[in-house]
């Protein structure tokens, strides 16, 4: 895999070989009626030619493709694609794709392959995607954001201490600045409204811990996701909070800023500088909640430390919990 040194955006996807896909959905992305006849004369391909590509289409994305004899095709709903041009204002190196099964997969295989950092991958669709505690974070084609921003860090692994807290303030900045302003974060890395899911965050390492080493950042946000399917918990969408739809690029070119601006802080101040926003933002600060896990507990939330570590007061006393495999609910009794 060739990677550019410090060139801006890759072109926006890969044409070798779906070609005439990519054409055919920038072409039916309006949700407008197109007829089969015209659609073949603007790509140089015949009606059947079409039609095949439109099958193989609807299948590989899962697409709501609408036939109507006498009107053509179209797409269910319109569907608003990233813009390579507009993500090059985040001053960052990216590379939209397609399809990826995992973007933080991807990424540290570029890193592997000595990719420079900084530098972000986006999808428009993710097959594959990893949450915290092996979880799966998968969804439709141009609905949703899937992200990773790989930034590298200086001194040490307890220089990294209390990095998803502090990209988790910088999320919930940008999804505020969007509407959604009852955007809270559930310790240590989802944000939630009104206790459904909305985002997630997946911080994994690469390089050495003892000095240089590579934060690979995966975020995804339930952007414009109005139905799903085999969903464990609670979620919403920012469409389903506001009701229109989220103009995903700017949404994306805003949170990478907020990314480089945030962990340049955090670089230098660590997660010291957070810490007083992220209790502001705390969902359940003050409530009875369980933490589950090697060490399980119940108590009072009582908010993080220094190093983002949990902080519970329990009837023993306070009790200190890391992340790792340790999770965090609401208690269903007042302890």
């Amino acid at each position: 895999m060739a990677w550019p040194g410090d060139a801006g955006i890759i072109a926006p996807f890969d044409h070798s070989g779906a070609g005439m896909q990519v054409a055919l959905l920038r072409l039916l992305a309006d949700g407008q009626f197109h007829s089969g006849e015209i659609l073949g004369r603007v790509l140089g391909v015949s009606r059947a030619a079409v039609w095949k590509q439109l099958q193989q289409l609807s299948g590989a994305y899962s697409l709501d493709l609408q036939r109507v004899p006498g009107k053509g095709y179209r797409l269910a709903a319109p569907l608003a694609l990233l813009d390579a041009d507009k993500l090059a204002a985040a001053g960052v190196p990216v590379d939209l794709l397609w399809s990826a099964s995992s973007t933080n997969s991807l990424a540290l295989q570029a890193l592997e392959e000595k990719r420079a950092a900084p530098f972000a991958i986006l999808a428009e669709q993710q097959s594959a995607g990893r949450g915290r505690r092996g979880r799966s974070w998968e969804g439709g084609f141009g609905e949703n954001l899937y992200l990773t921003y790989v930034h590298e860090i200086h001194g040490g692994a307890a220089r990294i201490e209390g990095a998803s807290l502090a990209v988790g303030v910088a999320l919930v900045r940008v999804l505020r600045a969007h509407g959604i302003l009852r955007a809270q974060l559930k310790w240590p890395n989802d944000v939630l409204v009104a206790g459904r899911k909305l985002a997630g965050i997946l911080i994994e390492l690469s390089g050495d811990l003892a000095d240089s080493c590579r934060l690979v950042i995966g975020i995804g946000v339930n952007i414009n996701k109005q139905q799903a399917q085999a969903i464990d918990q609670p979620w919403t969408s920012c469409y389903r909070e506001l009701g229109v739809r989220v103009e995903r690029t700017a949404f994306a070119v805003d949170l990478l800023r907020e990314l480089a601006a945030t962990l340049e802080l955090f670089a230098r101040d660590g997660f010291a500088a957070f810490r007083q926003e992220w209790h502001e933002m705390a969902a359940w600060l003050g409530e009875a909640v369980e933490v589950s896990g090697l060490q399980g507990a119940s108590g009072r939330l009582v908010g993080v430390d220094e190093r983002g570590a949990l902080l519970l007061a329990t009837q023993e006393g306070e009790r200190v919990f890391a992340g790792g495999e340790v999770s965090l609910r609401r208690s269903e009794h007042d302890s």
